[in-house]
């Protein structure tokens, strides 16, 4: 009898404990872009005043990357992805829900804009990302799919995968500039 008490005991130090260290955390930040200089670096990540954000569960081509099309000429998807991030951005009323940092020190969080409860799910849809993050599928597979079928944006011709093309021109650090 004894003996269960004792470990009974122990379970609930342990349940407290549990608790304790989940009142510590702290939640998770969020960052509005209402009165910050908003910089949108590519197509999947910018800076909100001091922060720099990723967009969760999707990695966009590179600012530098070319893509081709079906007539094999190469063009600039890159620079057309970030395009299509600003036009978002300035729907107005960013905010960010950051849920982790990378290993670049960069806000990984899901983003709105007015009338987008999701950015990079937008992104994904139009065909300027893809879904995951080079590593993992995404929760955007469906809007992939159907910017696959419909040849938008990086679809509409042949693209390397943007963690492929990364690992190919590889860089020391993220490219958002200074606010």
């Amino acid at each position: 009898m004894r003996r269960w008490l004792r470990q009974l005991a122990v379970l609930a130090a342990l349940v407290l404990i549990l608790i304790a260290f989940a009142e510590l955390r702290s939640p998770p930040e969020r960052l509005a872009g209402e009165g910050a200089k908003i910089h949108v670096a590519d197509g999947d990540s910018l800076r909100i005043g001091e922060r720099t954000v990723r967009l969760q569960g999707i990695d966009a081509v590179e600012l530098h990357q070319p893509c081709t099309t079906p007539e094999g000429k190469q063009w600039k998807c890159g620079i057309e992805a970030r395009k299509a991030l600003q036009a978002l951005v300035r729907k107005g009323g960013l905010v960010c829900e950051t849920h982790a940092t990378d290993n670049f020190g960069r806000a990984v969080s899901t983003c709105s804009v007015k009338g987008v409860a999701d950015v990079g799910a937008v992104l994904v849809a139009q065909g300027w990302a893809v879904s995951g993050d080079g590593e993992r599928e995404g929760l955007h597979l469906a809007e992939q799919q159907a910017a696959r079928a419909a040849r938008r944006g990086i679809w509409r011709g042949s693209f390397q995968r943007p963690a492929e093309w990364r690992a190919a021109h590889p860089r020391s650090a993220p490219s958002v500039p200074a606010a």
